[in-house]
């Protein structure tokens, strides 16, 4: 294959997304972020299940660190995503709009999870230091209101997006098995 006077036409890179799959930048965050969510999840479980115990500490005991973690992947790969928007899969019709109400309601809490926790993190006044990075300093008083929205949705928005997750999953594979779509094959 050649390009403009003659010379050899430069590989079409596998790092960005296309009309026919996610890219190798894409792909690596969704499994990332794939894996770090099913570990957060697996804490949340636990806890949920058999309390406080030394299995549940040692699953969720990284769960504000890989929370963060997982909010600036989310920011990351939002970014990313709509730089490549143009080069992706297109998925047309009412089809489509599903497909795209699915995602957006995967990127909503994917934001709004993290960020109740960040607030609550903040209003408690203690310090936050992921990786050992300084991102709150410790305070002596508390902000009730900005824990409050945490208390009351961070556990029940955690678990809706667990379920959406899931729902998301089962989706790629109904997609192959009911209509012979390889929608699984465009993210691996």
């Amino acid at each position: 294959m050649t390009g403009p006077r003659g010379h050899p036409a430069a590989p079409p890179t596998v790092w960005l997304d296309s009309p026919r799959r996610y890219g190798r930048v894409s792909r690596g965050l969704h499994w990332l972020m794939a894996a770090l969510f099913a570990w957060q999840f697996a804490g949340a479980l636990l806890y949920v299940t058999i309390g406080d115990a030394a299995l549940t500490r040692l699953v969720g005991g990284s769960h504000f660190t890989l929370g963060f973690t997982l909010f600036v992947l989310v920011l990351v790969r939002g970014f990313w995503g709509l730089a490549n928007l143009h080069r992706r899969p297109a998925h047309p019709g009412a089809p489509g709009r599903a497909v795209a109400a699915g995602h957006g309601l995967i990127y909503l809490l994917m934001v709004l999870v993290p960020s109740l926790a960040l607030l609550r993190q903040y209003g408690s006044g203690k310090p936050f230091a992921p990786y050992g990075i300084p991102v709150m300093p410790a305070r002596e008083t508390k902000i009730e209101w900005m824990m409050l929205p945490a208390d009351l949705l961070h556990y029940w928005l955690g678990f809706t997006l667990l379920i959406v997750v899931l729902g998301h999953a089962a989706m790629a594979f109904l997609h192959r098995r009911l209509w012979n779509e390889t929608v699984l094959t465009r993210m691996t």
